[in-house]
Order: C-alpha cells, then sequence, then structure tokens
C-alpha cells in the first residue's frame, strides 16, 4: 500500500509554515522550493490544508500561514485532508464481483470486517503523531549536524 506524495508534501509545508512564518513570507513559490515541487501543486494542497481549518491564506500573493498549533494537528488531521477517499474508506473494493461465483459472491463478507479492522489501525495510528512531534525530531536532526 502507498499514500500518495500529497500527504508528506502537506506534512512537508505545514512544517514550513510553522519554521519560517515569523520570519518569511511563506508562499507557493517559497514552498516549491523547499519541497521542489511545482507551485501549482504546493497551492493545490495549500487549498485543501485550508478547507479544514489547519492554514490561512492571504488572497494575492500574501502568503499562507499556521491557523493551528502543531500539537493540535495529527497525521489524521493531515491525511484525511489530503487524500482523495471515497467516504472516508481506506479500502476502495472493485465495483462488480461476480454474485455467482463462490468467492466473488462471499467476497465483501470475508473482507469488510478485516478491512475496517486495518483501517482503524491505521487511522489510531495517525491521530496519535503530531507535527509537534515532527518538529521536535527536526530539531534534532539539526542539533545533530
Amino acid at each position: 500500500m502507498q499514500i500518495s506524495s500529497r500527504f508528506t508534501l502537506a506534512v512537508h509545508i505545514l512544517i514550513c509554515l510553522d519554521t519560517f512564518g515569523n520570519s518569511h513570507k511563506v508562499t507557493s513559490d517559497f514552498l516549491a522550493g523547499s519541497t521542489n515541487v511545482n507551485p501549482v501543486v504546493v497551492r493545490r494542497i495549500l487549498g485543501q490544508l485550508k478547507n479544514v481549518g489547519l492554514v490561512h491564506i492571504a488572497r494575492g500573493s500574501g502568503g499562507a500561514t499556521m491557523a493551528k498549533p502543531l500539537a493540535e494537528i495529527s497525521f489524521l488531521d493531515i491525511y484525511n485532508a489530503v487524500e482523495c477517499i471515497g467516504h472516508g474508506e481506506l479500502f476502495h473494493f472493485h465495483e462488480n464481483p461476480n454474485p455467482h461465483c463462490p468467492v466473488g459472491g462471499n467476497i465483501h463478507q470475508m473482507l469488510d470486517g478485516k478491512l475496517l479492522q486495518v483501517q482503524q489501525a491505521m487511522e489510531r495510528e495517525l491521530k496519535s503523531i503530531t507535527l509537534a512531534e515532527i518538529k521536535k525530531d527536526m530539531k534534532k536532526i539539526l542539533e545533530a549536524k
């Protein structure tokens, strides 16, 4: 399983906003320089983060700022903001299993509970990690250099 790069880009963007927000105007161009991705991609992610109240964005080239302290933003908040999942489901079931096949006719019954169990475990883990922990880890790494 692979979560798209939107998740790690969003974490990177949020940490940059917190790190540089007091000393720089943090624009999509500024963030593109740090993430090494196109500013359009950065703007799209910023828009997703804004939609769930994690960042504030000033119109024009006013830049972006944090809307919440890092300790109040979990990985689950970020995942829910940027990952395109339907109806909150991690796993997307194939549309039309053959109801006349012994496997196809019973696949939902066999898997639904297990897939829900996996999703709930992942959500618990994502919820337990905050951006404050990531910022703390970043400081340790920088101090060691």
